[in-house]
């Protein structure tokens, strides 16, 4: 299973807003230019996500975007589904009426396990846990070691 860019920059701009060190909402065109994201397919990924409660938007001149709720409560499979869709690597998965085989055939079952495993570990991951491995992440890059 392939997620597309909708999920990867999604989640990236997501990332980036639980990162920054103030409340203040952020500048998507700032979001947009840290991140390498097309500022309009930013704007057409962060609309189901205000509509969904995962992001709350400000307008003005100290308008942006910020989370709606702590990083902690953002469990990753729910932006996943909000920017994709069904996870599942095939649609008799969701909709075992679709195909006239789904109740005899084999290889359903193996793609519904991959759907539960994808989904158990979406399930298990919030932003929050992506914010600290990020800045793991940034601590090794920093660190210099001297012989």
């Amino acid at each position: 299973m392939k997620l597309s860019t909708r999920s990867r920059y999604g989640l990236t701009a997501l990332l980036d807003i639980a990162s920054q060190p103030s409340d203040k909402p952020v500048l998507l065109k700032d979001i947009a230019k840290r991140q390498q994201i097309p500022a309009q397919y930013l704007h057409q990924l962060v609309t189901p996500l205000i509509k969904a409660g995962i992001l709350f938007s400000v307008r003005g001149a100290h308008g942006g975007v910020s989370l709606a709720k702590p990083s902690n409560e953002i469990v990753l499979e729910t932006v996943i589904r909000i920017l994709e869709g069904s996870i599942a690597p095939v649609k008799c998965v969701d909709d075992p009426k679709s195909c006239t085989r789904s109740d005899f055939c084999v290889t359903r079952e193996v793609w519904t396990e991959v759907n539960q495993a994808m989904t158990g570990v979406l399930e298990s991951i919030t932003l929050q846990d992506l914010v600290i491995r990020q800045r793991e992440k940034e601590q090794l890059k920093t660190t210099m070691y001297y012989i």
